[in-house]
């Protein structure tokens, strides 16, 4: 679980920099505790414009923020460049928050329907819990700013490519071709990326209906292509092996962070 936290999006030169700087000390045991207040207090920051977010919507101000967090706007200044830095520390914070419900999740010992189920409801809780960071990061930031990171569509091909390596792995202790693995697992991604988008919009149901739907698509979907391979699952009793995700910092990540 530690390796799932850590591995959090750098999506900036600026906050790559800060996640260098968490990890290493200068030798100076003052200007490391300085560095460090200045890290936890950023990421305080952080978690006030998390309520302010879900307050004001992505219209959001820095004077929201400061307010949220009972410091004037030039403190705030003092630890976000901008708004588009707040921008990527916000969606840093989205992804931990994501990762640390849906990978517990998929990674559940159950039978493999509530295991689906499970993993469904982890990520319509977190964009229930928090919908206008998910609109402020699926639609393209705060107005007016710009920055080089799309925080969605970077989870997205972090969960497909986790995703593709957890059904390549049954689909291989079934001695099915795996070959399927790439597409399904994107295709899901996908499709529940597209649901959770309109739900937000039209909540013409509720949470627990939208997911209960989605799981027997997706079942629907895995016991129909495993059946004309010859492979009966029993979707209510837990599969011999649990394979399970890992989502670690990939060596690239370890690198830069050694820059």
């Amino acid at each position: 679980m530690t390796a799932v936290i850590e591995r959090v999006k750098r999506s900036s030169k600026q906050s790559g920099k800060q996640a260098a700087d968490t990890e290493t000390s200068t030798g100076d045991a003052r200007r490391d505790r300085w560095r460090k207040h200045r890290i936890a207090r950023r990421a305080e920051f952080v978690e006030a414009a998390l309520r302010a977010l879900d307050a004001h919507g992505p219209d959001l101000g820095m004077e929201d923020v400061a307010a949220e967090a009972g410091v004037t706007k030039p403190v705030l200044y003092r630890h976000f460049e901008d708004k588009a830095d707040l921008y990527v520390a916000l969606g840093q914070r989205g992804t931990e928050i994501l990762f640390e419900r849906l990978i517990p999740a998929i990674n559940a010992e159950l039978a493999p329907v509530p295991r689906i189920r499970m993993a469904l409801d982890a990520f319509f809780g977190v964009i229930e819990e928090h919908p206008n960071l998910y609109r402020l990061l699926a639609h393209g930031g705060l107005p007016g700013k710009t920055t080089d990171s799309d925080v969605v569509a970077e989870d997205k091909e972090v969960i497909a490519t986790a995703l593709t390596a957890l059904l390549g792995d049954y689909m291989r202790m079934f001695n099915m071709d795996s070959g399927a693995a790439e597409p399904w697992a994107h295709g899901i991604v996908g499709m529940v990326q597209s649901t959770g988008e309109w739900w937000l919009d039209r909540r013409s149901m509720g949470r627990d209906s939208v997911v209960e739907y989605l799981t027997q698509i997706i079942w629907a979907a895995i016991d129909g292509l495993t059946r004309q391979q010859g492979v009966v699952i029993d979707p209510n009793l837990p599969l011999e092996e649990n394979k399970v995700v890992q989502l670690g910092r990939t060596e690239e990540d370890t690198n830069s962070d050694a820059g």
